[in-house]
């Protein structure tokens, strides 16, 4: 992964699409990787599977993890990025669609930095990614390689 690299965990092709277009209209230039299920997630992030050839040296600067994945979910995700000395302090803000509460409370439980409801309407979705990027990649100090 390059530098101030964002990882997009996502599975639905729509969601994706308006993602990096909301994105694009806030004016973010960070290269923008996606990982269509929760095992493609974890592999690119650890270099295992079919990533086991990339340099995994240089961490996403945001994970933006949605909940609901294929094969692993977005909590389990969580709790093994939050248990590996590696990445246990890269931020990640949940963006889903959930409404129950309980993935409200396990999302913070297991350590995610922020948890956002996707708006349905574009317009405010543009304006929530507006404000993760002036948090996240502005404003937002993070603690330096390896935690220490």
């Amino acid at each position: 992964m390059k530098e101030k690299t964002i990882l997009l965990v996502e599975d639905n092709p729509n969601d994706v699409m308006l993602t990096l277009r909301a994105l694009k209209k806030n004016n973010i230039k960070n290269d923008v990787v996606v990982a269509r299920d929760g095992a493609e997630a974890l592999d690119c992030l650890f270099g295992t599977g079919a990533y086991k050839d990339q340099d995994v040296s240089t961490l996403p600067v945001l994970i933006l993890l949605d909940l609901k994945l294929p094969r692993i979910s977005g909590i389990e995700v969580l709790q093994r990025l939050r248990s590996d000395e590696r990445t246990k302090f890269v931020p990640v803000v949940i963006l889903t669609t959930s409404k129950e509460e309980q993935d409200l409370i396990d999302g913070y439980r297991f350590g995610a930095n922020s948890y956002i409801r996707k708006p349905v309407d574009f317009n405010n979705f543009i304006e929530a990614v507006r404000q993760l990027e002036l948090y996240w990649l502005v404003l937002n100090e993070p603690p330096p390689a390896g935690g220490k």
